[in-house]
C-alpha cells in the first residue's frame, strides 16, 4: 500500500513539473466571418489558425468565434471566449468598431488583444493591450496619399470612403495628407457598405474634373467602384484601399477592368517578393486551397510572434503583454515592434495591376511611423 501511495504521489510530482508547453494555452480567435467585412475576417482567421498549426512545441489552442459586423456581436463573443483561467492573449477581429468596444475590456481583464484592425483611433486610446501588426492608417494612408500625388503627379483627386469606422479613419488621415501635399480633394464622397450602386458617386468625381480616383472601401464596395469606374471613367487613374489587393476582391473583376488600379497595402502575398514570403503563401494554399491577402500574412505573423513570447516563458497576459511591448520580430510580412502605442508594423506598400493579370506587381514601398 506504501508503494502505492508513494507511486501515485511521483506520477502528481511529474504531472506538476511538466514543461509548460505541454499545457493547453487557449487562444481566443474573435473575427467577423458573417457580414460585410466576411472576406477579410475569413483571411484574418485563416491566418491565425495556420500559424497556430505551425506552432508544434506548444499546445495552442483557437477557438474561433464569429463577431460577425456589430460591437455588440463582439462583445458577445468575448464574454464568452475570455473565461477562466485567463488565456494569455486573444486576436481581435479587424472591423474598427468592434475592437473599440472590446479594448475597454481587455484593459479590464488585462488580456493583451492582437488585431489588424487599421482604425488610427485605436491608438490614441492609450490601452497597453492594443497590439496591431497591420499598419495603421497613419501609415498606409499617407503611403496611399503619397503616391497619389509624388508619383502619379494628380493635383485633383476624389475620394470615396466608406462610411464606417474604418472608413471615416481612413478619410481622415487622406485628407490631411493630400492638403499637406498641395492636392486637395476635389470631392469627398461617403458610402455606407449597403449601398449597391456608385454611379452617382462616380459622375460627381467626373463633374469635379478629378485626375484619379482615390477610394477606400471595404471589399464588396471596392470591386463595385472598380467595375463601374471603367464603365464610366474608362482612362481615369484608380488607388484604391487594401481591399483591392486581396485576390479575392481581384477574382469579382475581369483582368482588363484592373488595368490602372493600384493599392495600398501592408503587402501582397500572391506577388510572392521574397523567400518567407514564398513559403507563406504555399503553405496558406496547401491549407485553404485558395490564395492569401495581406491580413491572413499580418495575422499569421501576429500569431508567431505570440507562439515565440510563449516559449521564451511568458504565459500569463502581463506577462505576454510586457514582451510584446518591448520585443521585436521578424516576419513574413515586416519587422514588428511596438512604438509605445500598440502600433507594431511601420511599413506599407503599392501594388498596381497591368490588366493582363489578377496578380498586381510592388510599385513602391514606404518606412513610415518608425
Amino acid at each position: 500500500m506504501g508503494r502505492r501511495r508513494c507511486a501515485v504521489a511521483l506520477f502528481a510530482g511529474l504531472v506538476l513539473a511538466a514543461p509548460a508547453a505541454a499545457q493547453d494555452l487557449r487562444l481566443p480567435v474573435l473575427v467577423p466571418l458573417t457580414g460585410f467585412i466576411a472576406l477579410e475576417g475569413t483571411s484574418q482567421r485563416n491566418g491565425a489558425l495556420l500559424a497556430a498549426s505551425q506552432i508544434r512545441d506548444l499546445a495552442l489552442k483557437p477557438d474561433v468565434l464569429d463577431t460577425a459586423s456589430t460591437p455588440e456581436a463582439a462583445v458577445t463573443a468575448w464574454e464568452r471566449a475570455i473565461g477562466t483561467p485567463l488565456p494569455p492573449a486573444a486576436v481581435g477581429p479587424i472591423l474598427g468598431t468592434q475592437m473599440l468596444a472590446l479594448l475597454p475590456l481587455a484593459r479590464e481583464r488585462g488580456v493583451p488583444l492582437l488585431t489588424i484592425s487599421g482604425t488610427a483611433r485605436l491608438s490614441e486610446m492609450g490601452n497597453p493591450y492594443l497590439f496591431r501588426f497591420f499598419p495603421s492608417d497613419g501609415t498606409v494612408k499617407v503611403a496611399h496619399a503619397r503616391y497619389v500625388v509624388e508619383k502619379l503627379a494628380a493635383k485633383r483627386p476624389a475620394v470615396i470612403y466608406q462610411s464606417t469606422a474604418y472608413g471615416q479613419s481612413g478619410r481622415e488621415q487622406l485628407a490631411k495628407t493630400l492638403a499637406e501635399l498641395g492636392a486637395k480633394p476635389v470631392l469627398e464622397e461617403s458610402i455606407a457598405p449597403t449601398v449597391n450602386d456608385l454611379a452617382p458617386a462616380l459622375l460627381r468625381a467626373k463633374s469635379a474634373n478629378a485626375d484619379v480616383l482615390v477610394l477606400h472601401l471595404h471589399a464588396p464596395s471596392t470591386a463595385l467602384a472598380v467595375r463601374q469606374a471603367r464603365q464610366l471613367l474608362p482612362d481615369l487613374p484608380i488607388v484604391a484601399g487594401s481591399a483591392m489587393h486581396q485576390p479575392a476582391t481581384a477574382a469579382l473583376l475581369e483582368p482588363a477592368e484592373l488595368k490602372g488600379v493600384c493599392a495600398e497595402t501592408a503587402a501582397s502575398p500572391i506577388s510572392a517578393a521574397t523567400p518567407a514570403m514564398r513559403d507563406f503563401l504555399a503553405a496558406y494554399r496547401d491549407a485553404y486551397k485558395s490564395d492569401p491577402d495581406a491580413f491572413a500574412a499580418a495575422q499569421f505573423d501576429a500569431v508567431h510572434m505570440l507562439g515565440h513570447v510563449l516559449r521564451s516563458g511568458a504565459r500569463t497576459p502581463a506577462a505576454v503583454r510586457e514582451r510584446l511591448a518591448s520585443e521585436q520580430w521578424r516576419g513574413v510580412v515586416t519587422t514588428y515592434k511596438s512604438d509605445g502605442k500598440g502600433n507594431m508594423a511601420h511599413e506599407a506598400e503599392i501594388v498596381c495591376f497591368d490588366g493582363q493579370s489578377r496578380i498586381p506587381r510592388v510599385a513602391e514601398r514606404y518606412a513610415l511611423d518608425r
